[in-house]
C-alpha cells in the first residue's frame, strides 16, 4: 500500500472523495446517475451503463448514441476487456476513396476526418448491452431512465461544454443533420441554456424496450441506414446486423511493483505500456518531482513509445508485430538506451523481435471495477446526426491510412487505429485502481504521466490529476499546459525540446477519473479523484 502524501500543491477546487460505492465521471449529472444505479441495488456495471448513457444527453460534445467504446472490468476474481470500437463499412476500400476524393502526393487515396465517409459501424451500444448481459444486476430498461429524462425534459448547458459547443459549430454546420439538433436557434446553446434531444429519447426508449441489439437491428438501425443512402452512401442493413464487440485479454507490463493493463490493439493503449517499460530503466523517484530532469525523461519515453505505435499498431489481424514483441524487456531497455539525458530527440521506430471522449470509472463495495471510455473522437465527430433519432456519429474512420503499404490501410470490415483506452491497476493480483484520461493523443499520455506521479512521487490521486502537464504531438514537438512549471519549461528548451501551442478545444490536456482501491478489505472502500479541466464530479456513498 502507497503512503500518499495527501497534501496536494497545484491550484484545484478538487479534494479528494473518500467511499465505499464510487462513481467518477466528466459531468455531475452523469456521475449522479451512476450513483443512482448503486443506490437502487445494482452493481458498479449497472452504474457505468447507467453513468455512459446520460453522458451521450448532457455531454454530446464528446460522445453520443453512434460513439465507439472499450472496457475493463474486475469482477471480483479476474479482469475481463472488451473492444466495442466499430469496424468498416463493406464498401470501403482505397479504390472507394480514391474515387471519391482523389489521391495525395504519394498515389495514396484520400480520407475525409468529418462526414458520412467517415463513419465506421458505432460499436457503444453493442458494449452496453454486452456488459449488461454478462455482469448487470438491474434491468437493462432502468439503467436508460435517468438519459431519456434528461434528453426529454432538457439539460441545463454546463460551462466546458458549451465552450466546446460553440467551438464545433463553423466546422460542423453544414453536415448532415448536425444543425437541425445541435443548433437550436441557429447557434450552439450558451452556458446556463437548455437543451432537449427528442430525437436521443426515442432512440433510447426502443433500446429500453427491445434492448440494445435493436440499434443494429431495429428501426435505428432502419434509420441511420436510410440517411445514410438518401445520402449517397451505400451503408447496408447487414453492415450494422453483423456489428459485434469483442472481449479481449488486456495487454499487461509491470512498473514498479504494479501490473499496469491496458487493452490490445487497434487501441493505443500499448504506448503507455511501452513508455512504462522504459521508464523502469530508470531511477525517476530521485529526481525532483515536476523538475525538467524527470518530465524529460517521461517525454523521450513517451516519444520512443509513439514512433513505434505509429509505425505498427493497426487491427491486430493485420499488424506485422504482436504487443508481446513490442513489450519484450530485451526490446524496452535497448530503446531505454537511446534517450540521451540532457538531449531532446526525434525517435524513429524500432525493430522488435520478430516472433472528445467521455471516460467515467465506477466501483462497488463488493469489489468490481469498472473502467470505462467512450467516444466519437473529433468532438462531435463526424457531424452527421441521424433525423428524428439524435443518432451523432463518431469519425473513427479518420483513423484508417489509404497507404497499402500500412498496417492500417482501409479495408471492409476492419477495425482502425484507435486513440481512446482504458487503464487498470492491479498489485499481487488484486485490483488497485481503475482509471483513464481522455483526450485523443494525450490519453497513454496521461496514462503515464498520472501514474508516475502516483507510483514513483506517492501523489495522491486528486493531486496527480490536477497537477499540469505536457503533450507530444505528433511532429514530437512538445506542448505545454498553462501552469507548468517556469524553470522546467526553460530547462527542457534548453535541452532542444521545440514547443508549439495547439489550438485543439477538443482535446486540450486530457481529463482523468481515478478509484484508487484503499486496501484489499472490500468495506475499507476507495478514494476517488475527477479531473478539474472538465465540469464532472467523484460521487459515492
Amino acid at each position: 500500500m502507497i503512503n500518499f502524501n495527501w497534501d496536494n500543491p497545484y491550484l484545484t477546487t478538487r479534494t479528494p472523495l473518500f467511499a465505499r460505492n464510487a462513481v467518477a465521471t466528466s459531468h455531475p449529472l452523469a456521475a449522479q446517475a451512476g450513483n443512482q444505479a448503486l443506490l437502487n441495488g445494482g452493481n458498479a456495471v449497472d452504474a457505468a451503463i447507467a453513468a455512459a448513457a446520460t453522458l451521450t444527453i448532457v455531454e454530446p460534445v464528446s460522445n453520443g448514441l453512434g460513439s465507439d467504446a472499450f472496457a475493463m472490468v474486475w469482477d471480483g476474481q479476474q479482469l475481463h476487456g472488451l473492444n466495442a470500437s466499430g469496424t468498416a463499412p463493406s464498401h470501403w476500400d482505397t479504390a472507394w476513396f480514391a474515387k471519391r476524393y482523389g489521391v495525395d502526393a504519394h498515389g495514396h487515396a484520400r480520407r475525409p476526418e468529418r462526414g458520412w465517409d467517415s463513419v465506421t459501424i458505432p460499436g457503444a451500444i453493442a458494449a452496453w448491452g454486452a456488459l449488461h448481459a454478462r455482469f448487470g444486476r438491474l434491468p437493462f430498461s432502468r439503467l436508460l431512465e435517468t438519459a431519456i429524462e434528461i434528453a426529454e425534459r432538457g439539460v441545463t448547458i454546463a460551462p466546458m461544454v458549451a465552450r466546446k459547443w460553440q467551438a464545433a459549430v463553423p466546422l460542423l454546420h453544414d453536415q448532415p443533420g448536425f444543425a437541425q439538433t445541435f443548433m437550436p436557434n441557429g447557434r450552439a446553446p450558451a452556458v446556463a441554456e437548455k437543451f432537449v434531444m427528442p430525437g436521443a429519447a426515442r432512440t433510447l426508449r426502443l433500446l429500453a424496450d427491445q434492448g440494445a441489439r435493436a440499434f443494429y437491428e431495429g428501426e435505428p438501425a432502419e434509420a441511420i441506414v436510410r440517411f445514410a443512402q438518401a445520402s449517397g452512401v451505400p451503408l447496408s442493413r447487414s453492415d450494422l446486423a453483423a456489428y459485434q464487440p469483442e472481449w479481449v485479454t488486456p495487454v499487461t507490463r509491470r512498473y514498479r511493483g504494479y501490473d499496469v493493463h491496458e487493452l490490445p490493439p487497434n487501441g493505443q493503449g500499448i504506448a503507455a505500456l511501452i513508455a512504462l517499460g522504459i521508464l523502469e530503466q530508470f531511477d525517476l523517484a530521485s529526481l525532483p518531482l515536476d523538475s525538467a530532469a524527470s518530465q524529460h525523461l517521461q517525454i523521450e519515453a513517451m516519444k520512443l513509445a509513439f514512433a513505434d505505435i505509429y509505425n505498427y499498431v493497426a487491427d491486430p489481424r493485420a499488424m506485422a508485430v504482436t504487443p508481446a514483441q513490442m513489450l519484450d524487456d530485451g526490446y524496452l531497455k535497448e530503446r531505454a538506451k537511446l534517450i540521451d539525458l540532457n538531449r531532446a530527440s526525434l525517435p524513429l521506430p524500432g525493430m522488435p523481435a520478430s516472433g472528445g471522449t467521455v471516460y467515467l470509472t465506477t466501483a462497488d463495495e463488493s469489489g468490481m471495477m469498472v473502467s470505462f471510455i467512450q467516444s466519437n473522437y473529433m468532438g462531435f465527430g463526424s457531424g452527421v446526426v441521424v433525423p428524428e433519432y439524435g443518432i451523432s456519429l463518431q469519425n473513427r474512420g479518420a483513423g484508417f491510412s489509404g497507404d497499402p503499404r500500412s498496417a492500417n490501410v482501409v479495408a471492409p470490415g476492419k477495425r482502425p487505429f484507435h486513440t481512446i483506452i482504458p487503464g487498470f491497476l492491479t498489485k499481487d493480483g488484486l485490483p488497485q485502481m481503475s482509471f483513464g484520461v481522455m483526450g485523443g493523443d494525450m490519453q497513454p499520455q496521461g496514462h503515464v504521466q498520472t501514474l508516475v506521479r502516483m507510483l514513483d512521487y506517492q501523489q495522491q490521486p486528486q493531486a496527480a490529476c490536477d497537477a499540469p502537464r505536457w503533450k507530444v504531438n505528433r511532429d514530437f514537438t512538445l506542448d505545454l499546459e498553462a501552469g507548468f512549471d517556469d524553470a522546467a519549461s526553460t530547462a527542457l528548451a534548453e535541452r532542444g525540446h521545440q514547443f508549439k501551442s495547439v489550438n485543439d478545444p477538443y482535446m486540450d490536456f486530457g481529463s482523468g477519473q481515478f478509484i484508487w482501491k484503499l486496501s484489499p478489505e472490500a468495506d475499507h472502500g476507495y478514494v476517488i479523484a475527477s479531473d478539474s479541466r472538465r465540469d464532472g464530479q467523484a460521487i459515492g456513498f
